[in-house]
């Protein structure tokens, strides 16, 4: 492929929301939900597929800190599967984004456009991905 994409990640204990670039870079989708209840053997597999069909060339992951500013217990966890990402996928570019608002916003749009309750956690981190690339996109135009 001549084209590779950019992968954005919303890492959670549970679940990881995952969106990728069109192949222009310039819009993003949502992709899919890992669940993996706290195993990151099944999400780093997963990746490696869909860096491999995508041919993905950049990763954008939420760091989620505090609305205060602070860096929280979650920082540490995502921090420690960052350095996991970095060191199976060591030719890829992996940036940190600040994912601060980025599921206020997920909500937002779920309400917006009428997701049933029992919907919302299956999509949510899908959604947040989706901020997280797009924030990435974004910061790299300019």
């Amino acid at each position: 492929m001549e084209n590779p994409r950019i992968l954005g990640i919303d890492y959670g204990d549970s679940r990881v929301g995952l969106a990728i670039s069109d192949p222009l870079g310039i819009t993003a989708q949502g992709l899919e939900t890992i669940f993996h209840n706290g195993n990151d053997k099944i999400v780093l597999k997963r990746l490696e597929e869909i860096i491999k069909e995508y041919d993905v060339s950049e990763i954008a992951i939420g760091l989620p800190i505090n609305m205060n500013g602070t860096l929280g217990e979650r920082v540490e966890i995502t921090k420690k599967f960052i350095h996991k990402l970095k060191c199976k996928f060591n030719n890829i570019h992996i940036e940190e984004i600040d994912e601060r608002l980025t599921t206020v916003e997920a909500h937002k749009t779920m309400n917006f456009l009428e997701v049933k309750n029992k919907d919302k956690r299956k999509i949510v981190d899908t959604i947040s991905a989706v901020y997280i690339l797009e924030t990435y996109m974004n910061k790299n135009k300019k």
